[in-house]
C-alpha cells in the first residue's frame, strides 16, 4: 500500500514539470516573435585634412660602415750604421717634411768626407787643375807631361830628317840613321803614353768626385728625416742605440689626408661610381663630412659579397684620427621616386604601423610597411598606392565618415 501511494505522487509531479516546460517554451517563442525597435545611434563624423599620395623624388641612399685610415704610413729606417745621438720626436708628435727624426753620430762620416775631398784635390793637381777649374775644359794636349814628351818627339823627328839628308849624300852610315829612327819611335811612344796617362788622371778625377759625393751623401744620411708631413705612430729606438743600415727606427703616418674605407652590398655594385657623394658621421665626434668617392676596388670580396671603396677626407685641421669608425650614407640615384607621407599621418600602436585611408568618404585603417625616414617625411614600401587619400593627422582617425575641414 505504501509503495503504491509513492508511485501516484511521483506521477503527479512529472505531469506538473512537463506543463511548466511547455509554458516556458511558449513564452520564449512569444518573445522571439515580438518586433525589434529601430537603432537610434548616429554615425561618427571625423573632420580633418586629406592628402593625396603621389610619387615623390626620393633619392636612393645606401648606408656603409667603415674606418678612417691614414693616407700614407711608412716605417723609417737607417741608411747607414752608427750610434744614435739624438731622437728629437716621440709618439704623437707632428713632423714636417724633412724634419730630423733620428740623428746618428756624424764624426766618422765627416772624416770620410774630408778624406774624399783631399783625394779629389790630389787627382786634380796631377793634371794641373786649380781649385775651381772645370774638368770639362781640360785638353790632354796641354798637360805638362804631354807637352814635354811631344817636344822630345818633335826633336827626334827633326833629327831623323837631317840624318836622312846626310844619308842620301853618303855622309853618314846606315847605322846612325837607324839609331835616330829608333829614338824617334821611342819618343812617339812616350808621347802616346803621356796622353793616356793624362786621360787616366782625368778619369780618376771623375772617380774621386763620385767618391766625394758618396761620402757627403753618407754624412747627410746620418740625419734620418721625415719623408712627408705626418704624425709619429711608434718610436722603436732611443739615444745611445747602435743601429745597422736598414734597421727600422720609427713609424710615421700622413694624417693631413685620411681615407674612408667602406663597402656596399653586391646588389649596389653596378650603381657605385667614382664621384658619388657620401656623408660621413663619426662615432666619437659630432662632425659630418660630405666627400666624394675616389677609388673603387676592381673586384668584390668573395667572403661577404661586398664591394670596397675609398673616399679622401681632408684633415688639415687635425680633428680626425686614423682608425675612427664612421658610418656613411651614399646618394646612389638622385632622380629615383617613392611614395612618402608626413610623419603626422602615421599611427603606431603595439608595434604596428598604420594610416587612415579615405575610401568612398569613409575612414578605414590600413597597415603599412615603412622605409627610410628623412626629416618629417617617411617612405611607405607597401600598404598604399599612388592616388590613395589619407588623413593628414593620423592621431585623429576613427572608423566613420570623413568630412573635410572647410
Amino acid at each position: 500500500m505504501f509503495f503504491f501511494t509513492a508511485f501516484l505522487n511521483a506521477q503527479r509531479h512529472f505531469r506538473l514539470f512537463i506543463a511548466v516546460g511547455v509554458c516556458a517554451v511558449a513564452g520564449c517563442q512569444h518573445a522571439a516573435d515580438s518586433p525589434k525597435l529601430p537603432s537610434e545611434t548616429p554615425e561618427t563624423v571625423i573632420s580633418g585634412t586629406a592628402i593625396t599620395i603621389e610619387p615623390t623624388v626620393w633619392p636612393t641612399l645606401v648606408k656603409s660602415q667603415g674606418t678612417l685610415i691614414a693616407d700614407e704610413v711608412t716605417t723609417v729606417g737607417a741608411k747607414v750604421s752608427g750610434r744614435i745621438t739624438e731622437v728629437p720626436v716621440d709618439l704623437g708628435d707632428i713632423a714636417c717634411q724633412d724634419d730630423v727624426l733620428v740623428q746618428l753620430d756624424r764624426r766618422e762620416y765627416q772624416l770620410m768626407a774630408e778624406q774624399a775631398d783631399a783625394q779629389l784635390l790630389q787627382a786634380r793637381s796631377a793634371v794641373g787643375l786649380k781649385p775651381g777649374d772645370p774638368v770639362d775644359g781640360l785638353n790632354p794636349e796641354n798637360a805638362p807631361p804631354v807637352r814635354e814628351t811631344k817636344a822630345v818627339w818633335d826633336e827626334a823627328k827633326k833629327a831623323v830628317e837631317r840624318l836622312r839628308q846626310l844619308s842620301n849624300r853618303d855622309a853618314i852610315s846606315d847605322a846612325e840613321l837607324d839609331l835616330a829612327e829608333s829614338a824617334e819611335r821611342v819618343a812617339s811612344a812616350r808621347f802616346s803614353s803621356a796622353q793616356n796617362g793624362v786621360r787616366e788622371k782625368i778619369a780618376l778625377i771623375a772617380v774621386q768626385s763620385a767618391a766625394r759625393d758618396l761620402a757627403y751623401q753618407r754624412l747627410s744620411e746620418t740625419s734620418v728625416r721625415a719623408p712627408f708631413q705626418g704624425a709619429i705612430e711608434s718610436r722603436l729606438v732611443a739615444t745611445g742605440t747602435y743601429v745597422q743600415a736598414g734597421q727600422p727606427l720609427m713609424s710615421i703616418a700622413k694624417t693631413t689626408v685620411l681615407r674612408f674605407r667602406g663597402s656596399v652590398p653586391e646588389r649596389f655594385a653596378q650603381k657605385l661610381k667614382i664621384g658619388l657623394q657620401i656623408a660621413l658621421k663619426f662615432e666619437l665626434s659630432d662632425q659630418v663630412r660630405t666627400v666624394a668617392i675616389t677609388r673603387i676596388s676592381p673586384s668584390l670580396d668573395q667572403v661577404n659579397r661586398s664591394l670596397v671603396f675609398e673616399a679622401i677626407v681632408d684633415n688639415q685641421d687635425g680633428r680626425l684620427r686614423s682608425g675612427l669608425f664612421s658610418e656613411g650614407v651614399i646618394q646612389m640615384d638622385a632622380e629615383s621616386k617613392a611614395l612618402v607621407i608626413p610623419n603626422s599621418a602615421l599611427v603606431r600602436f603595439a608595434g604596428v604601423d598604420k594610416v587612415w585611408k579615405i575610401i568612398d568618404g569613409k575612414l578605414k585603417e590600413q597597415v603599412v610597411s615603412l622605409g627610410r625616414k628623412n626629416g618629417d617625411m617617411i617612405e611607405i614600401q607597401s600598404g598604399i598606392t599612388s592616388g590613395d587619400q589619407l588623413l593628414l593627422e593620423g592621431k585623429d582617425g576613427k572608423v566613420g565618415r570623413f568630412e573635410a575641414k572647410s
